[in-house]
This record gives structure tokens, sequence and C-alpha cells, in this order.
């Protein structure tokens, strides 16, 4: 794995931060000349996670969200989104489609959009420690 490019992000929890990891997540990726396609999903998928920590994470407080980002061989992109949030009890119950803790109007669709729009989508979490949502994409060559 020759890691060709990565930096490291971190920003407090409030909604206004989500466009901003979007923005500065697109732009560290256009070096490696990516379709606006590939663009639209990682940013979409990144937004996702991201949303995820703000409502889920730290739900009654303001708390520090983390991405780790790395281009390998020029073609794929590796994001990690984490927390030091309250933590996922049941992963797998959590990735379902329409499954959701929050008591608002989420739809419960986060993990299934970011799978769609990601060749891999892994999650860990502890409970009480937080989680890492980790996006796999390998980017297409127009």
């Amino acid at each position: 794995m020759n890691v060709t490019n990565q930096m490291k992000l971190s920003f407090i929890s409030k909604s206004a931060n989500e466009s901003f990891a979007r923005a500065v997540v697109s732009a560290f990726l256009l070096p490696t000349d990516p379709t606006v396609s590939d663009i639209a999903d990682i940013k979409t998928a990144v937004s996702e996670a991201v949303t995820n920590c703000i409502v889920h994470a730290y739900p009654h407080t303001d708390g520090t969200i983390y991405i780790d980002m790395k281009i390998v061989d020029n073609k794929r992109v590796i994001i990690k989104v984490r927390d030091k949030g309250v933590g996922i009890s049941d992963i797998k119950k959590a990735m379902e489609p329409l499954y959701t803790t929050s008591s608002d109007e989420r739809a419960g669709l986060g993990f299934a959009v970011m799978q769609s729009f990601c060749d891999k989508v892994k999650v860990r979490s502890v409970v009480g420690k937080g989680t890492a949502v980790t996006l796999e994409k390998i980017i297409s060559k127009v």
C-alpha cells in the first residue's frame, strides 16, 4: 500500500461543520483527478458519517469529530470518521435501513447511504468510548 497523500482534521460536532467536512474532503481529493460522480459520492458518504456523529455520538453536548483521510496509489481513498461519543451497542442493528435511535424525524438511512456510495464501509464501536466509520472508494479516472 503506497500512501500518496494523507491528512487529519478535527472539529466540533456542530451542524454547521458538516458542510465544512464535505468541502475539505472534496478539496483534498482533487489531485487524484476524480470524476464528478466520485466527488459527489464521497461528499455524501462523509456527510452521513459526520451527521451520525453530530446527532448520535454527542446527543446532548458538543464533542470532537476526527477525520483521517488517505489516498493510496493515487486511486483509492480511505476516510475514517470517528468520535469519542456514546458508541453503538448493536452495530448490526444500527446498520439496518430505517433503524434510528433518534427521537426526531430521522430516516435511519445513514449507513445504507454510506454503503451505496462507497466500495467498502467498516464500523467499529465501543459503548461509552466512541465509534469509527471507515469508508473506502476506488477513484474512477475519466
